[in-house]
């Protein structure tokens, strides 16, 4: 898969995972397993830079005797949800017609 379209779809998943409640690193990965394999070494920079472009803040809770960093979607994180639901219309819509074409080529065979 594209390196650029990959790690676009990356940060909408992490977005996606908080976007109904404030969340940690493990619990992240978590919620996203089912869909897709994410590490720690994928995911931290990730939510850093989610973090740069306000699309979610961090703060600090202690559990167990250490600080726990929960990450909160912004209105920022939000908005690039649905501007991402707008844009898989489109790449639908590619899809669509790159296995129309696939299709009619077969069909001619």
């Amino acid at each position: 898969m594209d390196v650029q379209l990959k790690r676009g779809l990356l940060d909408i998943c992490v977005l996606a995972s908080i976007k109904n409640g404030d969340s940690y690193g493990y619990k992240i990965i978590k919620d996203i397993k089912p869909y897709l394999t994410i590490s720690e070494s994928t995911l931290y920079p990730i939510l850093r830079r989610l973090e740069g472009a306000d699309m979610l803040t961090e703060y600090s809770v202690a559990h167990n005797g250490r600080l726990r960093k929960y990450y909160h979607i912004t209105g920022g994180g939000l908005d690039r949800i649905a501007e991402f639901h707008n844009e898989w219309k489109e790449i639908v819509a590619i899809y669509e017609y790159v296995t129309r074409k696939e299709d009619e080529e077969n069909e001619e065979v």
